[in-house]
């Protein structure tokens, strides 16, 4: 059951991912259920807890707006127009599930999220990712502490280019 859920939550990712730029598109015949009945239909051999993607989709869907005005104060430094499309719709996935989803262990909600970050999004997604819903367990009373202080802010081009060039010079006058 547990890689069936990992499956779900990977087919409900694509779902959401492509219905949040379609919709960003203002595309006028978007058939929300149309999309998730062809991402479902690809895994239908595979996958058996067909239900619990209907309603984590139909969820973070229904609930996007609130999901987006819970997340945005979690990670100050990163307007949600800032931030990936996929870590953004990873992070509502993982804060709907905490809110809706009492049977499933905090640590397994952000562990898969973590996952599926770093296997669609960019190299810092997993870490900003597990950040963000450590800070998000703690403030819905899911957990009392977590090891992570929060969403560290994501360094921009220039300063991972800085910090490069600094380690590098480095390396050169222990050389």
């Amino acid at each position: 059951m547990a890689s069936n859920r990992h499956l779900g939550r990977i087919v409900a990712l694509q779902t959401l991912y492509e219905l949040d730029f379609r919709i960003e598109l203002v595309e006028k015949d978007l058939d929300k259920e149309a999309v998730l009945a062809r991402n479902i239909a690809r895994y239908s051999e595979v996958m058996q807890d067909k239900d619990f993607v209907i309603n984590l989709v139909n969820g973070v869907i229904a609930d996007s707006e609130s999901l987006d005005e819970f997340i945005q104060p979690l990670a100050p430094e990163w307007p949600l127009s800032q931030i990936a499309r996929i870590d953004k719709v990873i992070l509502r996935m993982g804060v709907w599930e905490m809110k809706n989803f009492e049977g499933v262990p905090i640590k397994v909600i952000i562990n898969e999220a973590v996952e599926l970050a770093k296997g669609f999004g960019a190299d810092n997604s997993s870490k900003f990712v597990n950040g963000v819903l450590g800070t998000a367990a703690k403030l819905l009373g899911k957990v009392t502490e977590t090891k992570t202080k929060g969403a560290k802010p994501r360094k921009t081009f220039k300063e991972n280019m800085d910090s490069k060039e600094t380690k590098k010079n480095k390396e050169t006058k222990e050389t």
